[in-house]
């Protein structure tokens, strides 16, 4: 089966981790998968791409065409040759205005199939006939390693509490100032928040394994894919209830949901300080069938049902 994804390539002219491993999954599993990226911000600049999609579409021939975020999916839609299934992502849940409603057209008459990440993101869309398909974790990457080997690969100190925040500070949906504020609150020396972005993807899991604790205070998210890395990991989480974190981490001692105010977030970070050893989120994960091949055979059967309904 071959398989073209459809998504931004402004970030480095590459695809965003997230796209791009799941592309990876699939071809794991034997799916040709091929990358058709567009350049180019806001609306205009996709719709830009409209015919060079469908020029390229006449020569280069697939059995489904997958976009990922809505602004892909328009493009997508209107060069459209072969089944459309979109994967829309956690900011999509939040469009307003004019691309809310077009979101909306495009779902009820335009896209084959529509993905969303979670039960929140369906319900705040009202796309009732969305599919709910998490992002997959590599279970093989992100997996539990020693702490103090991890912290003398990526040059942490040893005797610290670290506690990693792992977003761009400058985003503004991360929050990352109530991370500050949250930390400081816990009013103790040995205690380091290092927000980790810029980085190499594959030297992620060695800051889960390194980490005593993983702090996300997000104000709105999809299905969040580092909560689930750091459950892979068996690290302790603390997080804002967003998304599908607190289905996730639900029943996982050393996971905590705390609200969206710095003295309950400091007093779950206490907590899972004092917890002071690794959790069993990596069982919970794979039991909920959230490892990266499980996710990938569930988008196959879902392309399979396109292709021979």
């Amino acid at each position: 089966m071959k398989v073209l994804f459809i998504c931004s390539g402004n970030k480095s002219g590459q695809p965003n981790n997230i796209v791009y491993n799941q592309a990876e999954s699939l071809r794991k599993e034997k799916i040709d998968v091929s990358f058709y990226l567009i350049t180019g911000k806001g609306l205009l600049g996709y719709l830009k791409h409209i015919f060079k999609l469908r020029k390229y579409l006449k020569v280069n021939k697939y059995n489904i065409i997958h976009a990922h975020y809505s602004l892909s999916a328009f493009t997508a839609a209107l060069a459209k040759r072969g089944p459309l299934v979109v994967s829309l992502m956690g900011s999509d849940a939040y469009l307003s205005g004019v691309l809310r409603k077009t979101a909306t057209f495009f779902y009820r008459t335009k896209w084959d199939l529509t993905i969303v990440k979670s039960s929140e993101m369906k319900n705040l869309l009202k796309f009732n006939k969305a599919l709910v398909v998490p992002n997959g974790v590599d279970i093989e990457r992100f997996t539990a390693a020693d702490k103090n080997t991890a912290r003398l690969k990526i040059g942490l100190p040893l005797n610290d509490k670290i506690i990693v925040f792992i977003a761009d500070p400058s985003r503004v949906e991360k929050n990352f100032s109530l991370a500050e504020e949250s930390v400081k609150r816990l009013i103790r020396s040995d205690v380091r928040l290092i927000p980790v972005f810029g980085v190499s993807n594959s030297t992620i899991p060695d800051y889960m394994n390194a980490a005593d604790v993983l702090l996300l205070t997000s104000k709105w998210e999809g299905s969040v894919n580092v909560v689930k890395e750091a459950m892979a990991c068996n690290l302790p989480i603390v997080s804002t209830n967003v998304g599908d974190v607190s289905l996730n981490i639900d029943g996982v001692e050393g996971c905590y949901i705390a609200k969206s105010n710095s003295d309950d977030i400091c007093v779950k970070l206490s907590a899972a300080l004092e917890f002071n050893k690794r959790t069993t989120g990596r069982e919970k994960l794979i039991s909920m069938g959230l490892d990266s091949k499980s996710v990938a055979q569930k988008i196959i059967k879902i392309y399979d049902g396109l292709l021979y309904k």
